[in-house]
């Protein structure tokens, strides 16, 4: 009950609505009492009464009323079913943006533990799942019990003996309802869970379709989707069978209770106890009563199916993000003087340490490149800085202050990032280097497209700044998706620089290229650079060399080349291999 207490919450900001669309349900449901009662003066006051001059003034008078009385319920219907379907995709609206948002500000860790198929499946599956409960409970459930109490007033305005033999039946129908609803919870709950698992896998199929094929595993994926596309008809199957047998239990259950009140109201008609006119209106009355209640029936199997939905969507949106702003964040809009790493920790998994007593200080504007095996956690040193997660020990300062009491936001302003694998977006080239600037005129774009030089490939595309890439840039060479990327660093032009091995998709061209444009970059800006190919930070104001996550050395390229320690190691091994391919 608290779980659909907690989902009508988000009914509260269209109250008008909802009592718009109450109101047109009573009026259905009243009036569809009115039309069954109308058969006791259609059978007495017409076709059973003796005086013909009466009976043809309701022959006249009583089509007028029946005409009227279906002509308002078809109005109230069709308000009710548009008030009631706006009302649910507007509250499924609500909630999408909710678990959207809710889901892009958390951390950067839940995203490495979740499965991308199954958040997708909650944010589209689950919610459209969520909203069938809220429209069914306001249409079909609500709808049903207004009309079971109109019919039920009307029976007792009949005959009020009758009508309370007639109830003996519906406590023994309430059963199944219950009975059958727990079940196809327990079930939808499992399928849910499933379809998930489906989306999974198309997602990783699609998403890796280039890799399917090189490895001609096509048929072993089909077969894959096919397993978890049959588990998932399964747990239908099962919920249908439940379903299934409430429909026939309960027009059973029906069927019994009418033929007693049939044999009993019949009676007293015979006996001159009641009229021929109260009978028929009786019976259609209690007629209409049983497919309510089956209806009923029905919109429980789909409430039960949506709070299984509702409650792995709040599950979600129960789970706080891990990093946030404290109270008293302050917001900074430069680095001034350094960034200290002071006894820096951090763990993915606790005990299982990734960093180790980091300890450095890099002053503002200088260049520090950060080397080392991998696995030896340089990328995770990085991602720190802009709390994409939190240190585990120690603090990060920036200018003496912990950037943990910096406003999130401002604090990844300060950040440009140019990683390993290019982010792109299925968007214009325009917009995807004016992605974190969507003010940027045009004339910034291209100047930031010139200084990565990726102007020259742009022009050469088939709209220009207005080509759409495909999704992740699959239409562009990685060479060139990295120079939108690093474009897009550029326009940011921020104050600090991570470089992810920002050169690695490049020929050796195009790396030169982009090279100039970062040395350029680069200067009077703070940098953090990483790189496998060692010839990019020989440069560098330091080079810190991670080793099982630890500094394990410091210094310049000749400082350290002159250890005889790791970063010599690494720089022979890459040197040599390059000599090899080059014989």
């Amino acid at each position: 009950m608290n779980l659909y207490l907690r989902l009508l919450k988000y009914v509260r900001p269209y109250t008008f609505r909802l009592a718009s669309a109450i109101f047109c349900l009573a009026t259905t449901a009243g009036l569809t009492a009115l039309g069954l009662y109308l058969l006791k003066p259609v059978i007495d006051k017409i076709l059973a009464n003796p005086d013909h001059t009466q009976a043809l003034f309701y022959l006249r008078l009583l089509p007028i009323l029946i005409i009227l009385t279906y002509f308002i319920k078809g109005l109230a219907t069709y308000g009710q079913d548009y008030l009631i379907n706006n009302l649910g995709n507007r509250i499924t609206m609500d909630i999408r943006n909710q678990l959207y948002e809710h889901l892009l500000r958390r951390e950067l860790s839940f995203f490495h533990g979740q499965q991308s198929g199954l958040l997708i499946s909650r944010v589209t599956y689950d919610v459209t799942l969520m909203q069938s409960a809220v429209s069914s409970v306001l249409g079909r459930l609500l709808g049903s019990v207004l009309h079971i109490l109109g019919l039920v007033g009307m029976i007792f305005y009949l005959d009020w003996k009758l009508a309370s033999l007639s109830l003996i039946v519906f406590p023994v129908a309430v059963y199944p309802i219950v009975y059958i609803g727990k079940a196809l919870r327990r079930i939808s709950r499992d399928s849910q869970a499933k379809m998930a698992d489906v989306t999974t896998v198309l997602h990783e199929s699609f998403g890796g379709i280039r890799v399917v094929k090189a490895f001609t595993m096509e048929k072993e994926e089909i077969k894959r989707f096919q397993r978890e596309i049959r588990h998932y008809f399964d747990l239908t199957m099962r919920a249908l069978r439940k379903t299934a047998i409430s429909s026939p239990l309960m027009e059973f259950i029906g069927v019994i209770g009418i033929c007693m009140m049939i044999v009993v109201s019949g009676t007293l008609v015979i006996k001159g106890q009641s009229t021929a006119g109260t009978f028929f209106a009786f019976l259609a009355g209690l007629f209409s009563i049983y497919p309510q209640v089956k209806s009923i029936a029905g919109v429980n199997n789909t409430i039960q199916q949506a709070l299984a939905a509702a409650q792995r969507v709040f599950d979600l949106l129960d789970s706080p993000p891990a990093i946030t702003d404290v109270p008293t964040a302050k917001t900074v809009s430069a680095i001034k003087s350094k960034i200290e790493f002071r006894n820096v920790s951090f763990a993915y998994q606790p005990e299982r340490l990734v960093l180790r007593n980091i300890r450095m200080t890099v002053p503002a504007g200088k260049v520090l490149a950060i080397v080392g095996r991998s696995g030896a956690g340089k990328t995770t040193l990085v991602d720190l800085i802009p709390r994409f997660a939190d240190v585990t020990g120690g603090a990060i300062l920036i200018d003496g202050r912990d950037i943990r009491s910096i406003s999130i936001k401002s604090l990844r302003q300060l950040v440009g990032l140019v990683t390993q694998e290019t982010i792109l977006f299925n968007d214009t080239i325009r917009n995807n280097i004016a992605y974190g600037c969507p003010q940027a005129s045009q004339v910034e774009v291209e100047a930031a497209a010139l200084a990565a030089h990726a102007h020259e490939f742009i022009i050469q595309t088939a709209h220009g700044y207005e080509t759409m890439i495909g999704e992740r840039g699959v239409k562009l060479s990685g060479g060139q998706r990295q120079r939108l990327a690093i474009a897009r660093a550029i326009l940011k032009n921020p104050p600090l620089l991570i470089l992810d091995e920002a050169t690695s998709a490049l020929d050796t061209e195009s790396e030169r290229l982009i090279q100039d444009a970062l040395d350029k970059l680069m200067q009077h800006r703070t940098t953090f650079v990483i790189a496998h190919r060692l010839s990019t930070v020989q440069h560098a104001d330091q080079i810190v060399v991670l080793d099982e996550g630890r500094v394990a050395e410091r210094g310049r390229h000749q400082q350290l080349m002159q250890k005889n320690g790791i970063y010599k190691k690494l720089v022979n091994m890459q040197f040599g291999r390059i000599r090899r391919k080059k014989k």
